[in-house]
């Protein structure tokens, strides 16, 4: 997310008295921000591209069904707490968040299942007895990387090398240097064991091969604080976001894309929208992805570190393929989610990070969010699926 504003902001008093902030994007880190904004005492606009709110987390709705393209399960519901109670309400006054457990099903290419959730540790006894002890010695040090890593350094900006250079060390004794993989393989060896503590970085289109072992912390977050899904789906977070943001007085316009950040000596004062309408503010909080923000927003004579030729050359996280659909019958022994995995692992995320090719025996990821929420589906099928493909 980028914040641009002066470093002494010249204050546009609205006619409610209050100074104005727009944010651009109302994906969950758009609407975060505008929530926070509108605590500390700014008028907001949300300003959104889409006919409706949401972003990446946008919602598809078919015959019947309800589809969300987002994100589908909530790993820190603290967070959206904080938020409510920046607005003196309750999350739970809004929002239903229900505990899924197990967390995941991953299926092996022989058939064999392993459940991730609250009985992780019986199922590792059951399938690889030898790798409790390490399992155990593995979540220790989970645990010491997410007090470090997330409790410490989760909220801290990174805005210049020195503030990376100060949490170096701590970075560096947890692991900062090792890949995921690399420090569960030390803990633990039965390789169905090493899939399932290091497939992570995969959701957010990381390589658990080379993505640093600071996301480790995730199996340590998720035994912590759950695994849980949205009754009424991802979107029912978007619209009570939206509902925080309209109390305070602020507002969400859809169908208002953003084609230029509008600067006045070096400093944000506004947008101009694709329709060619002007909008006056004191800050701009840009969540859309900063190379769109960079290269498309800013004008190029006030980006001296993200020129073109740097945005053109640099490297992005990889997405997916997700297929949509819903099936006239229902599935009740299909978990809420399952991972299908292949014959192989190491070899298949060398295909797909390394050698940019889509093999024939890929590994699916499979959400039946009907398992926890029949209401998604009409009720002749009450049966929904999201199918992702890594590629």
């Amino acid at each position: 997310m980028l914040t641009v504003a002066p470093e002494q902001p010249v204050v546009r008093l609205e006619p409610d008295g209050r100074p104005h902030a727009i944010v651009i994007g109302s994906g969950f880190g758009g609407l975060a921000a505008a929530v926070r904004l509108g605590a500390r005492g700014y008028r907001v606009t949300v300003l959104e591209r889409l006919d409706a709110p949401g972003g990446r987390a946008y919602v598809h709705r078919q015959d019947g069904f309800t589809f969300d393209a987002g994100p589908t399960i909530i790993t820190a519901p603290f967070l959206f707490e904080e938020l409510w109670e920046m607005c003196g309400r309750k999350l739970s006054d809004d929002v239903e968040l229900r505990a899924i457990d197990p967390f995941y099903d991953l299926v092996f290419n022989d058939g064999e299942r392993l459940s991730c959730g609250a009985s992780m540790r019986d199922e590792i006894a059951r399938i690889a007895p030898d790798d409790v002890a390490g399992y155990d010695r593995f979540m220790r040090r989970s645990e010491e990387i997410y007090r470090v890593g997330f409790e410490q350094l989760g909220a801290a900006p990174f805005h210049a090398w020195t503030e990376m250079l100060r949490v170096a060390p701590d970075l560096l004794r947890l692991g900062g240097l090792e890949s995921v993989y690399s420090l569960v393989s030390r803990y633990v060896r039965d390789p169905r064991v090493r899939i399932a503590l290091s497939f992570h970085p995969l959701f957010v289109g990381g390589n658990p091969f080379s993505t640093t072992a600071v996301y480790c912390l995730i199996s340590y977050l998720e035994r912590r604080h759950g695994v849980h899904f949205a009754m009424g789906g991802t979107g029912a977070l978007v619209e009570g976001l939206v509902t925080l943001i309209r109390g305070q007085g602020g507002a969400v316009r859809c169908d208002a894309e953003v084609a230029e950040i509008i600067l006045s000596d070096g400093a944000a004062s506004g947008v101009r929208l694709l329709n060619g309408e002007t909008l006056r503010a004191d800050i701009v909080v840009s969540n859309a992805d900063s190379a769109h923000t960079y290269g498309r927003l800013v004008p190029a004579s006030a980006r001296k570190t993200w020129t073109d030729g740097r945005l053109a050359s640099a490297r992005y996280s990889m997405s997916l393929f997700v297929w949509y659909f819903g099936t006239n019958r229902q599935y009740p022994r299909v978990p809420h989610h399952t991972i299908l995995l292949g014959p192989r692992y190491r070899e298949l995320i060398e295909d797909i990070f390394t050698h940019k090719r889509l093999a024939s025996d890929m590994s699916l990821y499979l959400h039946r969010p009907t398992a926890t929420d029949p209401s998604l589906a009409p009720a002749a099928s009450r049966c929904r699926h999201r199918l992702e493909v890594r590629g």
